[in-house]
Formats: structure tokens, sequence, C-alpha cells
């Protein structure tokens, strides 16, 4: 699960991070009223959005005083902000984080990511802040220095300094640096973040290392551990169509092709996005409908597919082991009956009761192009979006 700038903030502020002063706003006028809580002086005015290049795009505005604050919130507020990795419908603003100028001595990079084949976290810092962390390992792998830690024995001291050494700190900046990696890493593991990145760390006039911008994600299967960090989920940062199929507990992403897949098993899932893809299509979505689907749930999965204005095609393709294929057979039977359905439709159903799956297929009075194996399924799905 990802959070807001802001409340990736008050996680670290828990855990003794350190950070800089800071109120939220949903309002120009709040906004106004913060930046005059902070002192009247120098602020800056963030868009909060579920996506990096807020700078580039027009959403973190450097003000000198509160008018400025009020009038930088008032032209983010309710306006889609684009970035690179929002794509060209951008991201609705709906809150802005207001916090205290800073005298930026240095700007610096220091993150924390799981690190699968080690089975290990790795904590990276870098005297290259302020830019895209992939722009620096891309072009200058060697500024980026790793220490790999236990999360149950932390981030060690000696670590700390080794990393705040090699990105050119010493003395106060040095220990005030080594203090608040050691910090990040405990916040890290304790909420079992699978990320947290600060980029910019920046190093103050007067020796301070505060995180200027904060990036977490967490582990959605350790949310029950961590029901304050559950409450900070945003629908509006997601896929409407993913919110919709998370209240009827089906695994949808959302993708950019034109052919809707929907599958039992996320293994499945993903080898029969490969297979459409090597025959020459492009799937639209990542749809699992679990391995105990029954005709509820068939029949909500395909109206989420028939939902996405992109998709020109569908594939069904289900192994009926634990479900059963009639029931699924059913539950397309009844989804197409109930949904109007513009586009070729390619079912194939192999497995438990997969024959009494194809009599009730074949006695529907609706059209199916029914497959007899995993590949000839892909390419039928292909050649009926080409027809």
């Amino acid at each position: 699960m990802k959070v807001h700038e802001f409340q990736a903030k008050e996680v670290l502020r828990r855990y003794g991070v350190a950070v800089p002063e800071s109120g939220v706003a949903a309002t120009a006028d709040e906004a106004e009223a913060m930046a005059r809580e902070l002192g009247g002086g120098t602020v800056v005015v963030k868009a909060q959005i579920h996506a990096g290049g807020r700078g580039k795009g027009g959403g973190v505005k450097v003000v000198k005083n509160p008018a400025e604050a009020r009038a930088a919130a008032e032209a983010m507020l309710g306006v889609p902000l684009v970035t690179h990795q929002t794509g060209p419908e951008g991201r609705v603003v709906r809150r802005v984080l207001v916090e205290s100028g800073m005298d930026i001595a240095r700007e610096l990079y220091a993150g924390i990511v799981l690190d699968r084949a080690r089975e290990l976290y790795v904590f990276m810092a870098s005297a290259e802040g302020g830019v895209e962390i992939e722009e620096v390992a891309a072009k200058s792998p060697e500024k980026i220095i790793k220490q790999w830690f236990d999360p149950d024995r932390g981030l060690m001291p000696y670590q700390a300094r080794e990393l705040a050494y090699a990105i050119g700190l010493e003395g106060k900046q040095a220990a005030n640096a080594a203090k608040f990696f050691r910090a990040l890493a405990r916040a890290t593991v304790e909420t079992d973040a699978s990320l947290a990145e600060i980029n910019p760390l920046v190093v103050t006039g007067q020796g301070e290392v505060l995180a200027l911008d904060a990036k977490m994600n967490f582990d959605d299967n350790a949310l029950g551990r961590h029901p304050e960090i559950a409450e900070y989920h945003d629908p509006h940062e997601e896929e409407p169509l993913e919110v919709e199929a998370h209240e009827f507990d089906l695994n949808y992403i959302k993708l950019d092709g034109n052919i809707g897949c929907m599958v039992n098993g996320a293994g499945l899932a993903m080898a029969t996005m490969d297979l459409i893809k090597y025959a020459g299509g492009e799937p639209a979505n990542f749809l699992d409908v679990g391995g105990a689907a029954d005709v509820d749930t068939v029949a909500n999965g395909f109206r989420i597919l028939m939902s996405d204005p992109n998709v020109r095609a569908v594939l069904i393709n289900i192994f009926g082991g634990i479900v059963r294929c009639d029931r699924v057979a059913l539950g397309v039977v009844e989804a197409m009956s109930k949904v109007e359905v513009k586009v070729p439709v390619v079912v194939r159903l192999e497995g438990t009761n997969a024959e009494e799956a194809a009599k009730i297929l074949a006695g529907s009075d609706l059209e199916f192009g029914v497959a007899t194996s995993f590949k000839e399924a892909a390419e039928m799905a292909v050649k009926a979006l080409n027809a």
C-alpha cells in the first residue's frame, strides 16, 4: 500500500526520524492558516498524490508568505496534476502539505528496500540527492553506497557511520546522519514497509539532517498488524476498477492492452498474459478470480472487465482444480445475460466438470469462441481482436 508524503512523515516522526515542521491542508484557507502557524515566512506547498515528479509537474511551490501559500494551494487543489508517473490524465490533488522552508546546504539520498535474493533489507545512500535514483544507478552506479542488514538486528551503528562517511559527511553532520539512518531502518522494519525513500535527504546550514521528502510503501499482507497505517489508505489514488474489484475479493490490476483476461490462480494468470503477448496481443488486465470462484465471483469479474473501455476482446481461461468449471460457465452465462457485451469472448475451461461446462456454454443463446488448448485460446483471442 502506498501512502502520501505527509502520511509517511507522520510514521517517520513517530520513530524519531527528523522531518521539517509541517501541516496538511484540504482548502486554500487551511493552507494560509498553516503557513501563519509555521511563522509566516517562507514555506513550501506540496501537492499530495501517489506519484513522483511532482516538482517538475508544478506540484511543489516555494512561497514567501501566507498569502502566496493560499494562492499556491488554490491553484493546486481540485486540479489534476500530471507527472511522468501519472500518465496524461494526471491525478486530482485533494490535499497539500505546507512545510517550513529550509536552509539547505546539501541534498543527499537515502532509501531502504527488500533484497529478496539475499533475504535482507538493503540500505542505499548517495551524495546525488534530488534526482531520480534510477538515473544515478544507470549513469553512475558507483555513487550508490549499500549496506545490507538483518531485520532482527537492525542497521548496526558502524553501518550507519560508514554510510554517512561514504557520502561525504563528517563531524556533527555524520553523527546526525547515522542517527537518522538507524531511525529510518527501525521505522521500515517495525512497520513492515517494503520501501522507504528519502529524496532529497537534506543537510541544513546548521548541520541538521532531515527528510525533505518521504515515500513509503507497506506490505498489504502485514496491514493487519498496523491498523493505524491501514487507515491511511486513499482509494482516490487507485484505479477505480481496482477499488471495485477489491470489494468483491478479486485480484485485479488494470494494464494498457485491449484483451481482457479472466483467470483463476496467479500463476495461470501470468502465463495467460505471456501467451497473449506471444500470440501478438496485449493483455488489458490481470484478473485472478481465485481458486474457489463461484457464479457471483465470475459475474462480478466479467462486469469489471466490460467496464474497461479499452477491452476489445475477452479471454476466459480457467483450470478447474478446486473450482468447478460448470460453476464458472454458469457465471459467464449469467454475466453475459446481464451485461451488454459488444466484444468477442473466447473461453477455455479445463479440469473438474469441464464436460458439463461445455454443455452449459453450448446450450446458451450466447456466442462464444470455445478453445480446447491454452495456445489455441490465446491465438483465438488475438484473432478475434483483429477480425
